[in-house]
């Protein structure tokens, strides 16, 4: 499985440089580079720090997840397993995520029908959750409120959907009238009865709080980099400005359901700085280092992490064949 993606990781990669130079052309090469000569690098161990507290506190949502339904694990293995998936922070969608599923069954034989919903759960909350953050920001500053707005409905809408055991039984029913379909019936039923457990009153309010906490923590480390270059751009940018901007890119770029966001996230931060009337130099370098901090440092933490998993599983990955779900 995880060969299968390493052509798209590099395309991500590849996309990712574009992106760079394109904005970089945007900014003014020559100034976009004074700019980030005019950043304190010393105040870029904060701004990952920020981030690495955002990656393991959603660990310890896995980790609740993965207890709740009951799914063993050494908690070093399934550290590893979590932080390995970085690596495809890259692919559309986040669907590389699924890696996660396809080592546990390879750790421990649990049934990727019955694991993969805990993706499905941490994509709802983090919604959510960043949602609610940026919620006040669109009211306030009344940019984005639709698009903030219309998100949550259509997450929760999909909470109500799956809370409900009438309604999705009967749109299970329909499913298994398909003749490709009704041959896995089985496991579309253990998937749902993961996914029910997970979004009950209890366990989404716990998750959506703790994601909001996390993704709050990469709000901070836009903010830290806004207020090192308040001093040069004369422009004091409050905290709620910060969570508003890079909780309304992520949602962009997350349902632009392109790699990473790549592209679509930036020019929304870009876009939202110009529009507080930041210099387009610092607003770009901004934009990169804030994403250097949080995707780009991710990748590298989940290639870390990939070979930890493979030296304490005696695994190579990059051996690893794609199997059929079951």
């Amino acid at each position: 499985m995880f060969a299968k993606y390493k052509r798209k990781i590099l395309i991500s990669v590849a996309f990712g440089a574009l992106v760079f130079l394109l904005f970089s052309i945007y900014a003014d090469f020559d100034k976009l580079l004074k700019a980030f000569s005019e950043f304190n690098w010393l105040f870029f161990p904060v701004v990952l720090l920020l981030s690495f507290g955002n990656y393991i506190i959603r660990f310890y949502k896995w980790e609740y997840y993965r207890k709740l339904l009951s799914i063993e694990l050494p908690q070093k293995t399934s550290f590893l397993i979590f932080m390995s998936t970085f690596v495809m922070s890259v692919t559309p969608g986040k669907m590389g995520e699924l890696l996660k599923s396809y080592l546990l069954k390879e750790e421990n034989g649990t049934p990727i029908s019955r694991s993969a919903p805990i993706i499905l759960a941490e994509r709802l909350t983090d919604f959510i959750s960043v949602v609610l953050l940026c919620l006040a920001g669109a009211f306030v500053f009344n940019y984005g409120k639709g698009i903030v707005i219309g998100v949550g409905l259509f997450f929760l809408a999909g909470v109500g959907v799956i809370s409900s055991r009438k309604i999705s039984m009967w749109i299970i029913l329909q499913l298994e009238r398909s003749n490709h379909l009704k041959k896995i019936s089985e496991r579309i039923h253990t998937a749902y009865e993961s996914i029910y457990t997970l979004v009950r009153p209890k366990p989404l309010a716990i998750a959506t709080l703790v994601s909001a906490f996390a993704w709050f923590l990469e709000c901070m480390g836009l903010y830290v980099v806004l207020k090192v270059y308040a001093g040069l751009t004369h422009i004091e940018v409050s905290l709620l400005s910060a969570v508003f901007i890079y909780g309304f890119s992520t949602l962009v770029g997350s349902i632009a359901m392109l790699p990473g966001g790549l592209g679509a996230t930036e020019a929304s931060l870009t876009g939202l700085l110009v529009l507080l009337n930041i210099p387009r130099d610092i607003s770009v370098a901004s934009t990169f280092i804030i994403r250097v901090a949080t995707l780009w440092f991710a990748v590298a933490l989940g290639i870390i992490a990939v070979y930890f998993y493979q030296k304490h599983s005696n695994k190579e990955l990059e051996e690893l064949a794609s199997e059929e779900i079951s």
